[in-house]
């Protein structure tokens, strides 16, 4: 009952700071229309927090856009904005977004998001560590794939614990956002200093 209620007052006092202009409360309430912390869940409420965040120049929220877009969260399917979302976010300096954009253009030359997912998925069965992190990209953005975030957390875990140093980034990425996992900056900052 305490949790709820703590949920329900972080959510007033995100809404009353993205009344007053603040972005990063704007992608808060994101999150919270987008999980129903302390509110009910609307995906098209979250999307509309989202690209208040983003359009005030909140990076995390243009990469978060730019997810929307390409799952339609809350919106219309659009592969378009979605690229262009995480170009301006990761032109913002969000790593993430880079990485992303890095799969999209590896995705745009070979036109076929089965096929990638296919040619990942046979690596990581081959022992690949990088195929796992890729694996984990795909899942990440149901690329060729149903979208399903823990799946691509635990091909993280093993690129990462396999020494492949893009696995140890999306797996400090996973632990910074909280992507299928609780938000963690201490294992975020570890994985990190590992991967470079």
């Amino acid at each position: 009952m305490e949790k709820i209620h703590s949920n329900e007052n972080k959510f007033r006092q995100n809404l009353k700071l993205a009344e007053d202009g603040n972005v990063n409360a704007r992608n808060n309430l994101g999150y919270c229309y987008h999980d129903g912390i302390g509110t009910t869940k609307d995906e098209e409420k979250a999307f509309q927090w989202y690209l208040k965040s983003a359009e005030g120049g909140n990076i995390t929220g243009q990469k978060i856009l730019g997810d929307c877009y390409h799952n339609g969260i809350g919106t219309t399917k659009d592969e378009e904005k979605a690229f262009q979302w995480y170009l301006k976010s990761a032109e913002g300096g969000n790593n993430y977004a880079l990485t992303l954009l890095e799969n999209y253009y590896e995705i745009k030359k070979t036109k076929d998001e089965e096929k990638i997912f296919h040619r990942y998925l046979k690596s990581a069965k081959e022992g690949n560590a990088d195929g796992q992190n890729k694996l984990g990209y795909c899942y990440l953005l149901g690329i060729g794939t149903t979208k399903d975030d823990e799946n691509a957390f635990r091909r993280y875990i093993k690129s990462a614990e396999e020494g492949n140093s893009g696995g140890q980034y999306s797996l400090a990425n996973s632990y910074f956002y909280g992507i299928d996992t609780t938000k963690d900056e201490k294992k975020a900052l570890r994985w990190y200093l590992k991967s470079s």
